[in-house]
């Protein structure tokens, strides 16, 4: 199902910043030779959240799903002097790969990747998130925003990505276990007074959610 008309989705694109080289580096590398490109953050979806991240100014990010380093590469520019963020990625390879390109940015020093379980990985940090932004396996989103939630700052941010899940969210009858993780935890988010939150109908879907 198509979330946006086409036409729409290039009119933004045409007047969004455009990605500087390695941003286009990373893109391109991913379009070219990873079987799952379509997960690729993309220049609209990048430059969002490059611009909550200045506007946040954060010292800790935690980023739980680093794919090709894309997102991170975006979210780390907004990183206060000192700041760290902190990505997971469980494939070795698209660690491997995310990597590569966070050792050309200037910004290599900032950012922090470690490659295994999210779930195990998260019992390990003892940071308090100004930004969490969660883009990993679906079945378990609502497992990863409980898990960091306790650890967010009052007033800071998590950002969920795919929350529309190819507009399969939308159907009366969900299908796959996906969409229905994905509607679950939109309704759990929906019913928790702990936090307030907008579902923005930007690429997949993001919701931003700030804890009181």
């Amino acid at each position: 199902m198509e979330i946006l008309h086409p036409m729409a989705d290039a009119y933004a694109l045409a007047y969004t910043t455009a990605e500087d080289e390695l941003l286009q580096e990373v893109a391109g590398y991913t379009n070219e030779t990873h079987a799952h490109a379509h997960m690729l953050s993309g220049a609209v979806q990048g430059k969002l959240l490059e611009l909550l991240s200045r506007m946040i100014q954060p010292e800790r990010i935690l980023e739980i799903g680093t794919f090709t380093g894309y997102s991170a590469l975006c979210l780390a520019r907004g990183l206060k002097e000192g700041g760290r963020l902190y990505t997971i990625e469980l494939r070795a390879s698209d660690a491997d790969s995310a990597q590569s390109f966070f050792n050309k940015s200037a910004l290599k020093d900032k950012i922090i990747l470690q490659v295994g379980n999210a779930e195990d990985i998260l019992k390990t940090l003892n940071e308090g998130w100004d930004i969490v932004f969660i883009d990993a396996d679906k079945v378990n989103y609502i497992n990863y925003y409980e898990m960091v939630l306790p650890a967010v700052k009052p007033g800071g941010y998590i950002v969920a990505d795919n929350v529309l899940f190819h507009g399969e969210v939308l159907e009366e009858k969900k299908q796959g276990k996906n969409a229905k993780a994905i509607h679950a935890f939109n309704e759990h988010i929906k019913q928790d007074t702990r936090v307030e939150h907008v579902l923005l109908t930007v690429r997949d879907g993001l919701m931003i959610i700030r804890k009181k």
